[in-house]
């Protein structure tokens, strides 16, 4: 087993730390005994000037304390005992550069979530508050990142939701469109029987598939594509390709990034951004495809899951893969199960008559438009005061809509 490693070397622990203040290292290996000061020590200095450094200190048995006393004080990663596994040492190292890959690609993802947030207060004042409220979320939880690998992986999940959030914000007509396209999409790769990486990807780019209308002027977002005029097509089918290129910087989205550029191209190849055809267009922008025409339809236009689905059966093989309507109509119907329901009807109350356990059927937002709580939450004692003192002090003309059964009120 080789790897190209760059390895820098230095002979005591004051040695170490000069070349710590010259160059960032992303993996530090010390042995506990050295000249000077032990590995102990030197891994704990070394944290200050490199935080971000993946540590691991060799030690032999009688020395095991002291390597337990780096990982405490200097942060170390792992410990080798000596004499050690050529192999199973490059191993080790092999999974501190991961490790500080995943660390290093994660304060990416943080600080383009901060840019776009950044973008988002010039669009609308009146989500300032909302967008200030999301990054110190963002931020608190970025601060436990460093702790465990699967808590990085786990606020990677939560960011793609940001990024793919804030097209919705300009677009209050689509909200959780995103999310749907992504639960969608990945019932559908689950059922067609893709492997879970290829339908992790998938669901990737689902959440992120309108990524790239950011930057689109609002006009383009609250028109249907038919209604479009000439300039302003050309400047819609520039967002698959502005999607792509927002994300590729990240070198494990480049996959659903594909996804991202293709979800607009056509099965008989009249579609956009490369004019792909058939089985030319990937599995999974067929499959985004198809998922986010359908909450597309049922969002933008009240229809029923039935017609919806009538709808989407007629551009089979048009514009979609027919050999994926089976598993888009299960997967609809078991998602949208409450649009199809006889015994569930949506009821108008004021908030003195609203009780826990009642569920919000739309969004709910202030008389100036500030949105408190998304369709979907199940209320509480907490969130029906917030109402109740939103109401006092930014009444709005329209009451709080919920979901109950027939003949309940």
């Amino acid at each position: 087993m080789s790897e190209d490693y760059t390895v820098l070397t230095a002979l005591s622990g004051p040695d170490g730390l000069a070349v710590l203040k010259e160059v960032e290292v992303p993996v530090i290996v010390s042995d506990q005994r050295m000249p000077v000061m032990t590995g102990a020590e030197f891994l704990e200095k070394s944290r200050e000037l490199s935080p971000d450094s993946v540590r691991i200190i060799l030690t032999g048995y009688a020395d095991v304390e002291a390597a337990i006393g780096a990982i405490n004080r200097g942060g170390a990663y792992r410990y080798v005992s000596k004499p050690w596994n050529d192999n199973e040492l490059l191993l080790v190292i092999k999974d501190a550069f991961d490790k500080y890959r995943l660390v290093k690609e994660n304060k990416y993802l943080t600080e383009l979530t901060i840019q776009q947030n950044g973008e988002l207060k010039k669009w609308s004042t009146e989500l300032e508050f909302y967008v200030q409220q999301h990054t110190i979320e963002l931020t608190n939880q970025n601060k436990e990142l460093k702790k465990l690998n699967a808590k990085l992986k786990n606020n990677v999940s939560e960011v793609l939701g940001s990024l793919s959030g804030l097209i919705e914000l300009r677009n209050r007509s689509m909200r959780n469109h995103s999310n749907n396209v992504a639960l969608l999409s990945k019932s559908i790769a689950e059922e067609i029987g893709l492997t879970s990486l290829e339908t992790e990807t998938i669901a990737v780019g689902a959440q992120l598939h309108d990524i790239g209308k950011i930057g689109a002027p609002d006009i383009i977002l609250i028109k249907n594509i038919d209604e479009l005029s000439s300039d302003e097509m050309a400047e819609y089918v520039k967002h698959p390709i502005r999607g792509q290129a927002a994300i590729d910087g990240i070198e494990d989205f480049r996959g659903p990034g594909i996804l991202v550029r293709h979800h607009h191209e056509w099965y008989n190849g009249k579609g956009f951004p490369d004019g792909l055809k058939g089985e030319n267009i990937p599995i999974g922008a067929r499959i985004i495809s198809i998922a986010d025409s359908l909450d597309r339809t049922l969002q933008g236009e009240m229809r029923s899951i039935d017609t919806a689905l009538i709808q989407i059966k007629s551009m089979l093989a048009s514009q979609f893969d027919a050999a994926l309507y089976a598993s888009l109509e299960k997967a609809a119907r078991k998602l949208f199960s409450s649009i199809i329901r006889n015994d569930i009807v949506e009821i108008e109350l004021n908030t003195k008559d609203l009780s826990p356990g009642m569920i919000l059927s739309r969004d709910v937002s202030t008389g100036t438009g500030l949105l408190l709580l998304r369709k979907g939450t199940v209320l509480n004692e907490k969130n029906i005061e917030t109402l109740k003192r939103a109401v006092y002090l930014d009444p709005s003309k329209r009451g709080i809509f919920v979901t109950t059964k027939k003949g309940v009120s």
